[in-house]
């Protein structure tokens, strides 16, 4: 934790779940109303990573910004939920990660499996140390968190081809970096051709940024109160349930500086 900065402090959201909101990022982690309800459409429902859980042996991920562990959870207890023996490789990325006690704070509201499985956060956050810190969290799940700056992970550190990434960083208002050209550069760099990049965000310039940088870039129904969040794919045949966006015309604005970055 940065001296000087408070912790963030536990909300709770609509759906009974608690959230974060940080003083650093003026935002919350997740949508108030309900962070559980939000992470399960954007990052699991949508994108369909559910479906492939039971078509695919082996599984890898990439999550922008650890956060409460909450995607992380939601992913075991899919895993939990399917009769398929899915191995996966779970990489997140995290600068400011949460201390024990805060996680000590969560809840997840109606949801018993993942109340159960809070110590699990609890020992995770408990543990970490800068630098690249591994968990085996069950014979089908490893933990590959990265506490540090995402750009230093994509420095130090090598990955297998990644199928899913969750983009859940704060928002492009509250935290540019994680929108640009080089991340989204840098994300396609470790990704399957038909990898599938699920974001809540529905901006114009982040998706500019993810086409430039050779992502096909549609949008979708948005959670609990937004109009649209945003997926894409190096591959645009895994973009055929959603409304492509007009790549080329993305690009032309962003190449003419229609977007400060």
């Amino acid at each position: 934790m940065t001296k000087g900065l408070p912790k963030p402090k536990i909300k709770q959201t609509k759906d009974g779940s608690t959230t974060l909101y940080s003083s650093r990022f003026n935002q919350h982690y997740h949508n108030p109303n309900g962070a559980v309800a939000e992470s399960r459409h954007v990052f699991f429902e949508t994108p369909r990573l559910p479906d492939a859980i039971n078509q695919k042996e082996t599984l890898n991920i990439f999550e922008t910004g650890f956060g409460t562990g909450l995607n992380l959870l939601l992913l075991s207890e899919y895993l939990k939920e399917s009769e398929s023996q899915t191995v996966v490789n779970y990489y997140s990325v995290e600068g400011f990660p949460v201390d024990g006690q805060t996680a000590r704070d969560f809840d997840f509201g109606d949801n018993p499996e993942l109340n159960k499985a809070k110590p699990l956060l609890i020992d995770i956050f408990e543990d970490l140390k800068p630098g690249l810190n591994k968990f085996e969290l069950s014979g089908q799940l490893t933990l590959h968190l990265f506490i540090g700056l995402f750009d230093e992970f994509f420095k130090t550190n090598q990955v297998n081809k990644i199928d899913f990434v969750l983009h859940d960083p704060f928002s492009p208002d509250a935290n540019p970096d994680l929108w640009t050209l080089p991340v989204f550069q840098n994300l396609a760099s470790i990704s399957r051709n038909d990898a599938v990049l699920a974001t809540y965000c529905a901006a114009t310039s982040a998706r500019a940024a993810m086409a430039v940088a050779g992502w096909n870039v549609a949008k979708a129904k948005g959670a609990l109160g937004k109009r649209e969040m945003t997926v894409a794919s190096l591959n645009p045949e895994k973009l055929k349930p959603f409304k492509r966006i007009n790549e080329k015309r993305l690009i032309e604005r962003f190449e003419r500086g229609d977007f400060e970055l």
